[in-house]
């Protein structure tokens, strides 16, 4: 690196040090470990398709079959009112939301790598078991394991990307498992559209395709390195340096390790890091990454909107097909969404994608709820020039959350905890995001029942909420090194009033300066 040699100083104090870029070895492994988001996706838009299947309905809930055909041609809030049927979709959640904990530990203890070959195997059987289901026990038990394996892939995937990027491109990688949760959601729409017209037995193949991606995350765990975050967590520092040679394209990566080995320390020091999440000086982390960011992310309702986007449709008017097809156009928008934020996510900022995005949504809520104020619920199919507003309005929703809290409730969360509180952080972080999940899952098709379009705009008022709560209490950080984020708490006008370093933390975290040997020094 040019200009000036390296003395070891602060913690999180030597990224200008830093050096190396992105090598091929780098593009292979983030590519590898972003296939977790494909399993995520893919559950996400196969449960809302398979569930307007009028096979499946027939054949486990008859009764919501009869219901949606006793008006063919009006319009109903309410004809998927099922609480069962809501669970088959809902109960994934609930099961991710308890495994998270065992993910946790097996995360810390011997590496995101292992997590992600967890998550592959358990959601693999129960794609499977879904697919041969017979009854509604089967049904519920495939849901469960699809849920264990959520519950690890998503503790450990987000980690993975965020610790082996350099900081100047973070963002962008730690999209790509967004990323790849939109195009699984795409994939299976389009799965959707075709097997609901292979009669009668489409609904288990659309279920069955979820071993697909699961064998893809398995087969790329196998080779996948271990990010030198985890590795140095575990002592293996030389590993953890050949890993970052690689990673990195250069030998010069000593400030990295450096930085490392002293997060590494602060990490052993802590025995209980669950506890230590409730310290003063991680308050920051713990209201907006491990309850703030993951519970909202959950309240705008895009995750009903993808769930039951098909049921949506029909339950507005659009025949099945029509419903499908529509889901799949809302799909797209996720993806466009997605690469927007990728491009865009390093240069302005986390901060101003979650505003803009926040007042688009708001207004795209506003636009739904008076638009079925003022046409829908009079047994009237809607006019065609009614149902595209619809679903224009739906999409500019879709593709906003796709640029803003559908990414970066992922990607800020990883940012912001420090490696002793990380993988329990995280831990949080997805047991908060899977109870909304399974709570607004649950709650959805009866609150569009008995609350009708006043449901949208429960969902813009609580996006007002979260739009001021990022405003006020999240600092930008954007190309900060994860190690520096602790010092944005110290200068941020609200936190620095609560945040409180004691003795033995600035110790560690300002070790006395030393020179690394001179054949080191440029």
């Amino acid at each position: 690196m040019a200009g000036g040699g390296y003395a070891a100083g602060a913690v999180g104090r030597r990224a200008e040090y830093y050096e190396g870029g992105v090598t091929v070895y780098f593009v292979l492994a983030v590519a590898m470990g972003s296939l977790g988001g494909s399993l995520f996706g893919y559950d996400l838009g196969v449960s809302g398709g398979v569930t307007s299947m009028d096979d499946f309905l027939k054949e486990f809930f008859p009764k919501t079959y009869e219901r949606k055909h006793a008006h063919l041609h009006e319009t109903d809030y309410c004809k998927y009112d099922n609480q069962i049927l809501t669970l088959f979709t809902s109960s994934l959640y609930f099961a991710g939301l308890l495994s998270t904990f065992a993910a946790s530990p097996v995360t810390r203890k011997y590496g995101r790598r292992v997590s992600i070959l967890t998550g592959a195997v358990s959601f693999f059987l129960g794609g499977i078991i879904n697919a041969a289901a017979v009854n509604i026990f089967m049904l519920i038990l495939g849901r469960i394991l699809l849920g264990i394996g959520i519950g690890f892939g998503n503790q450990a995937v987000p980690l993975y990307l965020s610790e082996i990027s350099p900081p100047k491109i973070r963002g962008a990688v730690n999209q790509l498992f967004q990323l790849t949760t939109c195009l699984g959601i795409l994939v299976a729409d389009l799965i959707n559209y075709f097997t609901e017209k292979i009669h009668p037995w489409g609904w288990r193949l659309s279920l069955g395709l979820a071993a697909v991606p699961a064998t893809l995350m398995f087969v790329g765990g196998l080779f996948l390195p271990e990010t030198p975050n985890s590795l140095v967590e575990r002592g293996m520092v030389e590993e953890a340096r050949r890993v970052l040679e690689k990673v990195r394209g250069t030998a010069k990566v000593d400030a990295e390790l450096e930085d490392l080995k002293d997060a590494s320390a602060a990490s052993q020091a802590v025995k209980h890091p669950f506890r230590n999440l409730l310290r003063r000086k991680n308050r920051p982390q713990l209201i907006i990454g491990a309850i703030g960011i993951p519970a909202f992310q959950q309240l705008t309702g895009q995750n009903s909107i993808l769930f039951y986007a098909p049921v949506i449709f029909q339950s507005l008017g659009f025949g099945s097909g029509a419903a499908l097809y529509s889901s799949i156009i809302t799909g797209s928008m996720l993806v466009v969404g997605a690469i927007v934020s990728m491009l865009l996510v390093d240069r302005l900022g986390r901060r101003f994608l979650f505003m803009e995005a926040g007042i688009q949504m708001i207004i795209s809520n506003v636009i739904v709820a008076v638009t079925l104020a003022l046409e829908f619920g009079r047994g009237a199919v809607l006019s065609k020039g009614i149902s595209v507003l619809l679903v224009v309005s739906i999409c500019a929703f879709v593709a906003a959350f796709g640029w803003s809290w559908g990414p970066l409730g992922w990607l800020v969360p990883t940012e912001i905890f420090p490696l002793e509180t990380r993988s329990a952080g995280q831990s949080i972080v997805v047991c908060v995001n899977l109870f909304f999940t399974a709570l607004v899952a649950q709650g959805f098709l009866i609150s569009l029942c008995h609350l009708r379009f006043g449901i949208f705009i429960v969902f813009a008022c609580l996006i007002v909420i979260m739009t001021v709560f990022i405003y006020l209490l999240l600092p930008e950080t954007k190309q900060v090194p994860i190690e520096e984020i602790y010092q944005l708490w110290e200068q941020h006008w609200f936190w620095k009033k609560i945040v409180r370093e004691d003795v033995s933390e600035t110790m560690i975290r300002q070790p006395p300066q030393k020179q690394l040997p001179s054949d080191r020094i440029e």
